[in-house]
Formats: structure tokens, sequence, C-alpha cells
């Protein structure tokens, strides 16, 4: 198993319920495919730029250990659902 790191940006369109809802969603795929560590919840933030026309987000850091394959299958799933805008995976193994 690797290490990995991952950022996540949900919309606000559905308040910030919806927004708990995904990330819910999301920790769970990973706790399914591998092991969840430490969860950072950063809330609300205002935007650099606007992403998808919206000023605002939600963001999410978690740290993880899974098969190199999820990582692929994560940001698949990720790119399919409503209310999610970005994620980025970061590998923390050390080469």
């Amino acid at each position: 198993m690797s290490k990995y790191e991952v950022l996540m940006l949900f919309s606000l369109k559905d308040g910030e319920e919806g927004s708990e809802a995904l990330k819910e969603k999301f920790l769970g795929l990973i706790s399914e495919n591998g092991n969840l560590g430490e969860v950072d919840v950063w809330g609300r933030r205002k935007l650099a730029y606007p992403v998808n026309d919206e000023p605002e987000g939600y963001y999410v850091l978690a740290n993880f250990e899974a098969e190199p394959h999820f990582p692929v299958e994560f940001n698949r799933v990720f790119g399919i659902t409503d209310g999610a805008l970005r994620a980025m995976i970061v590998n923390k193994e050390e080469k």
C-alpha cells in the first residue's frame, strides 16, 4: 500500500449540508478501498478564482493508504459526481 493525501473541493450550491454529504461519501469510498488516516475539514473558503462560476467552496484534506490503482478510480468517481468541483491526490511516498 502507498500513502496518499487528497484535497477535495465541493460546491456550496446545496449548502454546507450537501457538502457534508459529499464529504462522507468520498471518505467512505476511501475507507472501503484503503485505510483512512487523519481528516482535516477546512470548511467554507473563498476561492482565488471562480470554479464553475462559484466564488466559494468547501475544502476537505484527508490522508490515506491504498493500493496504487485506487487514485485513478477515486478521480473517475469524483469527476462524475455532481457537486464535486476539484480533487488533487498526492503520493506521499519518498522516492
